[in-house]
């Protein structure tokens, strides 16, 4: 059997820059012989501003990859049984890798990994393209050809269910599994000596959804604390890192969130996860590092809950001490829930 990896494009300063490496030798360690069908290299580096990828830049990626599959299939390299793992679920590709395996006759297992969609109100697909008869068939055509489909937070798996398949959806195909961020304790831990400042993070993209201009507010509002938007400066991974290790708070206004994973990060380095109480964050973090979500629900919902919000800030910098030592547990938490990927590895077989 054959373990076909379709991979993300590497971003240097995103998770897909450690998956291209991590990905296929988790899979090599669990006794797996490991394909990795990847595109070219030469596509724009950029982002599309405020997205995740170039959205010019992802699809030449797919398409190669798509090529790469079909000439495999043409040289008689699949074989009944093999596995194909799409780090991406959102990939035309899965479309026609299940036409060529249900047309040749060489039956495979899909794997996928959800991240976003139409059916997130707050994704870019979501806005810029709502319920258009066209991105829902093809994500629900996505859903019916994968046979494993991957979620990291059941808060993801209930908005896939009710957004795309108002409820009635096949459940037998819907996997919650940790993402596969085993690596990121032992990258982590040459930071974790750096001393600690009065610095407050904002380590999200700068995307409506993030609502930054609430975290530029409460900078105004509290001169006496050093507050940073990760990028409104380029940084490297190893730069942002050490960002966060100094860090005493990493701060989320978040309208979209089925995961968080730099809200993770700054917990396996000390830093105390400020969090609203909705979207993924509700069944990832303790009471004590959450605040009510009607706190930033909009800029008007904030202006009326802002004096609360800078208490909560101000108690968490000025007794940072008290509440650090409870972190260890908050971050061993989401390690063992949602950043490693035991559940997507039991399917392999």
């Amino acid at each position: 059997m054959t373990v076909f990896l379709v991979d993300l494009e590497s971003v240097e300063t995103r998770y897909t820059g450690q998956w291209k490496t991590h990905v296929p030798n988790l899979l090599k360690e669990q006794g797996h012989d490991v394909y990795i069908i990847d595109g070219p290299s030469d596509i724009p580096n950029a982002t599309t501003p405020g997205a995740f990828l170039n959205f010019g830049g992802t699809n030449i990626y797919k398409a190669r990859q798509v090529e790469t599959i079909g000439r495999l299939f043409c040289d008689g390299a699949v074989s009944s049984g093999d596995h194909f793992i799409f780090t991406d679920a959102w990939h035309p590709g899965i479309i026609n890798l299940k036409y060529m395996s249900e047309l040749l006759g060489i039956p495979v297992k899909i794997h996928a990994l959800w991240h976003a969609g139409s059916y997130d109100p707050q994704d870019f697909l979501g806005r810029l393209v709502g319920d258009k008869p066209w991105v829902r068939h093809a994500e629900k055509s996505f859903f019916h050809a994968i046979d494993y489909n991957y979620f990291a937070t059941d808060f993801h798996i209930r908005m896939f269910e009710e957004n795309l398949f108002a409820g009635e959806v096949d459940k037998s195909k819907i996997i919650r599994t940790g993402w596969p961020m085993e690596y990121m304790q032992p990258t982590l831990e040459i930071f974790k000596e750096l001393p600690k400042r009065d610095l407050i993070l904002f380590p999200h993209r700068l995307a409506p959804e993030k609502q930054v201009e609430i975290f530029r507010d409460l900078k105004a509002a509290l001169p006496q604390y050093e507050f940073i938007v990760c990028q409104d400066t380029p940084l490297t991974k190893v730069q942002y890192h050490a960002l966060l290790a100094t860090a005493k708070i990493v701060f989320s206004a978040n309208l979209q969130e089925t995961l968080g994973i730099s809200m993770y990060e700054g917990a396996l380095l000390g830093a105390i996860p400020l969090v609203p109480d909705r979207l993924s964050y509700s069944e990832m973090f303790s009471k004590i590092w959450k605040y009510p979500s009607a706190w930033t629900e909009s800029w008007d919902s904030y202006l009326a809950h802002k004096q609360e919000l800078i208490a909560k800030i101000t108690d968490f910098m000025d007794n940072y001490n008290d509440y650090a030592e409870y972190v260890p547990q908050q971050a061993a938490s989401l390690t063992n829930n949602f950043f490693s990927a035991t559940k997507l590895l039991e399917n392999i077989q």
